[in-house]
């Protein structure tokens, strides 16, 4: 099934040949870089530019509506010496669905540049950024959205709440802040696209501080933007995580708040390695529980829908697993239940998450090597 969807998805992908003039000059752009990179690094001990990212395939039934979602991401690494850095992730994701009359699966397949960016380590405490990137409201849009780093496959309720990329420039880093803190901050000034889907963004301005403790291994912070364009407005934000020492347990949870909605999501992976029966199987799954709720703001759930936002409140509890075959390769299986005027509704997912990883030169051994 898994290869038949690929290469379905590739077969759609050939067949729908519009590309956006931005979309093929970052792609451009890129390409020409790296060969340039390429060309500095190959003969020297250098970093070498690199290609990774993640495949999946998945299948989601919601309500009893089966929807078979397979993505591609690529992520392009490109450094230019010691303080340069050039990055990019694209995303092709197709959702095919079975026609009421029957017949192979088919559907759309959506193409959006994430980011494409150019940095500048200007000093250990400040990086400075420019182009188009991932806008650091909350903490899952920037750490935890890939497929093979998230621990449920459906995306909390609140994901697109102020998380529309940003076109233009940013300033992040962080210092110490005693004996026992650190702290880490990003701010940014965002400018609207001129109407391309594929690299859509739109003008705010915003700022994330967060607060991570090294030795409870916790971190908590706040985000905030403000909208500059159609009607002004405020988003509110705040995160944390929670790493145990003792346990291999990770907490997080996220809430946001915004005029077109506010709510939160919590959620907790526990692996099981130290369970001591069937020890080889148990270490390598992992057990996920996330409960959610989201609350229908002053928009109303006409504009929540252009968002991809529930149209009414909604409450909403996961349980999932993942089972780690090798490296980079999991099989993942969940199962969702809602709560909503609108219905109530269940929701299973299960397929497959892949992430690569390939060097675009040579590697130079360490010195001494024999």
């Amino acid at each position: 099934m898994g290869f038949a969807v690929l290469y379905g998805f590739r077969k759609t992908v050939f067949v729908r040949r519009r590309r956006s003039v931005h979309f093929a000059a970052a792609a451009l752009f890129l390409i020409l870089a790296s060969t340039c990179a390429f060309a500095q690094t190959s003969d020297t001990d250098k970093p070498v530019p690199v290609l990774t990212g993640n495949v999946g395939t998945f299948s989601f039934v919601t309500a009893g509506q089966n929807v078979i979602d397979t993505q591609v991401s690529p992520v392009l690494l490109i450094p230019i010496g010691n303080r340069w850095l050039i990055e990019s992730r694209a995303e092709f994701e197709g959702q095919f669905q079975r026609p009421p009359d029957g017949g192979p699966y088919q559907g759309p397949v959506d193409k959006h540049l994430d980011y494409a960016q150019i940095d500048y380590i200007a000093n250990p405490y400040l990086t400075v950024t420019a182009g188009r990137f991932l806008t650091p409201f909350g903490i899952f849009n920037e750490r935890l959205y890939p497929v093979w780093i998230r621990c449920l496959q459906p995306d909390p309720l609140i994901y697109s709440i102020s998380t529309v990329d940003s076109d233009g420039v940013m300033f992040r880093g962080g210092f110490p802040a005693g004996p026992s803190a650190n702290i880490n901050y990003a701010a940014y000034v965002s400018v609207a696209s001129i109407g391309v889907a594929s690299v859509d963004s739109e003008r705010h301005v915003g700022a994330r501080l967060g607060f991570f403790l090294p030795g409870p291994r916790l971190e908590i912070g706040g985000s905030w933007q403000r909208t500059l364009q159609d009607q002004r407005k405020n988003a509110f934000g705040f995160h944390a995580g929670w790493q145990l020492s003792r346990l291999p347990l990770s907490l997080r949870a996220e809430m946001a708040r915004s005029f077109e909605g506010s709510g939160y999501w919590a959620e907790g992976a526990y692996r099981l390695s130290q369970v001591s029966f069937w020890h080889k199987a148990m270490h390598r799954t992992e057990l996920v529980g996330r409960f959610q709720q989201f609350f229908v703001g002053e928009a109303g759930p006409d504009a929540d829908s252009e968002l991809d936002l529930p149209s009414a409140n909604t409450r909403q509890a996961d349980f999932g697993a993942n089972y780690f075959l090798r490296d980079g390769l999991k099989g993942i299986v969940s199962y969702g239940r809602g709560f909503s005027p609108a219905g109530n509704y269940n929701q299973w997912s299960f397929g497959f998450a892949y992430r690569f990883l390939v060097p675009l030169g040579r590697v130079s051994e360490p010195t001494g090597a024999q």
